[in-house]
Parts: structure tokens; C-alpha cells; sequence
């Protein structure tokens, strides 16, 4: 076994044994020892108000980590108590706000095992799927993430409807599908500039077909429109311009489209390859 790196003025020469100085060998006798000594805590028992209210002025003074310790020694030295059941949430959310959302959602779940009839629980359901969805970067590079939180957010809906943690997760749903077609329109513009017509299409069908709710369908089907026409489905272009001015009918998305199909094919400005529309969309200034 290596010895741990807890020698001063290390030296690749190897002294001898009887070269080295007394004096020597007890200072390196000594930082060896100490190297090898462990503090052990003192275990020292408290009344759980005691522990619990320290826990709490920790979190106020966002000591997050500190109050999280505090609320686990409560669960520790008072198992069997009411407040070591308040304890396990209190140290989720101290995990929560302290940012280490891998060790929230453990207590969470380990909150909801052991007490899922607790008037509580539905908050713990919150607190993990908020864990989840704080987590979302980037949803094309992690759907993984996006997937979990939109499962634990639809969860919190189905089990506690009326709660307004319900109505929360409602709203982040929303803002997670929006960001998921918004990761669908930029990939589709994308191919557009490139002149990939096809590919743009799949993923405007895309925004069309599972992001209906969503503010990103009226220029979805515009762009659907666009790419129909670059590739002469001009009557593709229409059907698909109809149901934009039934949907959309006061918006400019459906007056451009309009346009478009009426004249059956892109302005002159426009027909190498619709980059400078994309580009003024993207970028209006």
C-alpha cells in the first residue's frame, strides 16, 4: 500500500536508515501519526425543538447545507418522533435550495415511501419535479431531463388536481412543450437556410402534430407553407396556408402565406434559398 502524501521535503534519493538524524525521525513519526488520526464526532443528544428550530434558522439564513445536517440529526436522535417526519421534507428542500437537486430528489422519494399519506406528500411530489425540471439546459442535448420532469410535473396534475402545486405544474408544463417547439423551429430554420426543404418539413410537422398548445404553430405552418412552395407543392402550400387562416386568421404569418400561395411561388429576392427571411425572423434588428 502506498503511504499518503503527507511527507514535507519529499526527495527522490532514499536515505539510509542510519543517516538519518534522530531529531528527524521523530518529527516524521509524528506527521505520520497524525496523518493516520481520525476525528471522530461526539455524539451529543439534544431535544429534537432544539434541532429542528436549528434547522430552521439555518435555512432563513441560508445556511443550506448546515440546515440540512440539522434536520437529518433529527430524523438521527428522534426517529420515532412528528418532527422527524417534518425533518425529512425540511432536509429535501435544504438539498433543494442549496442546488444538490441528486440528493433532494432521493429525500423526496424517500419522504413519499415512507409517508404517503402524510397531508405533505404532495408537496414532496412538487419538490422533485421541480428538481427535474430546473435541471432542463438544453432540451435536445438532454432529453433524458426533460423526459423525467415532464413526467413528475404531469404526476403532481393526476394525483392532486385542485392543489395549487397543480396549477403550477400546469404552467410549467406549458413552458416545457413551448421550449421543446421552439427547439423543433430553430432546428427547421436551420435547414432552410441550407436549402434541406424535406428535413425543415418533418420538423414543422413536428411543431404542427405534438406542440399544438403552443405559440409556435402559426409560423410553423407559414414555414410549412414556404417549404412546400420551394419544392413546387404548390398545393400543399395551399391546404396548409387554409388551415392557417382558419386557425390564425388576423395574424401576418397568414397574410405572408397568403401571398405566397397566391402568387405560387417565392419572391425573386428570396429563391435562392429562403436564408434571408429565416434571418430577419430570427433577427429582427
Amino acid at each position: 500500500m502506498v503511504a499518503p502524501p503527507c511527507r514535507v521535503g519529499y526527495k527522490h534519493r532514499v536515505m539510509k536508515a542510519n543517516s538519518v538524524p534522530a531529531w528527524l525521525v521523530a518529527c516524521m513519526a509524528l506527521v505520520l501519526a497524525s496523518c493516520g488520526t481520525k476525528t471522530k464526532e461526539t455524539y451529543v443528544e439534544r431535544p429534537v425543538e432544539q434541532l429542528y428550530n436549528e434547522g430552521v434558522d439555518a435555512l432563513l439564513q441560508e445556511r443550506f447545507a448546515t440546515a440540512s445536517k440539522a434536520f437529518d440529526e433529527v430524523e438521527r436522535q428522534h426517529p420515532y418522533s412528528t418532527w422527524a417526519t417534518k425533518a425529512q421534507l425540511m432536509a429535501a428542500y435544504a438539498h433543494y435550495q442549496n442546488n444538490k437537486y441528486d440528493d433532494a430528489i432521493v429525500a423526496a422519494d424517500r419522504f413519499i415511501q415512507l409517508n404517503p399519506s402524510n397531508r405533505d406528500v404532495g408537496y414532496a411530489y412538487y419538490l422533485k419535479a421541480i428538481c427535474y425540471y430546473e435541471q432542463i439546459t438544453d432540451v435536445q442535448r438532454d432529453a433524458r431531463m426533460t423526459e423525467l420532469a415532464l413526467r413528475s410535473l404531469d404526476e403532481v396534475v393526476r394525483r392532486f388536481p385542485e392543489s395549487t402545486f397543480a396549477r403550477d405544474a400546469r404552467l410549467k408544463i406549458d413552458l416545457t412543450y413551448d421550449h421543446l417547439a421552439g427547439k423543433e423551429m430553430e432546428v427547421g430554420r436551420f435547414y432552410m437556410t441550407r436549402g434541406q426543404y424535406v428535413g425543415a418539413i418533418n420538423r414543422f410537422k413536428a411543431v404542427v402534430d405534438r406542440f399544438q398548445t403552443t405559440s409556435h404553430v402559426p409560423e410553423a405552418l407559414h414555414r410549412l407553407v414556404e417549404s412546400y412552395i420551394a419544392l413546387g407543392l404548390v398545393e400543399e402550400a395551399r391546404k396548409t396556408a387554409a388551415v392557417l387562416g382558419h386557425n390564425y386568421p388576423g395574424t401576418d404569418w397568414y397574410r405572408d402565406a397568403f401571398a405566397l400561395v397566391t402568387t405560387g411561388e417565392l419572391p425573386p429576392e428570396e429563391r435562392p434559398g429562403i436564408a434571408r427571411r429565416v434571418w430577419r425572423t430570427v433577427n429582427p434588428f
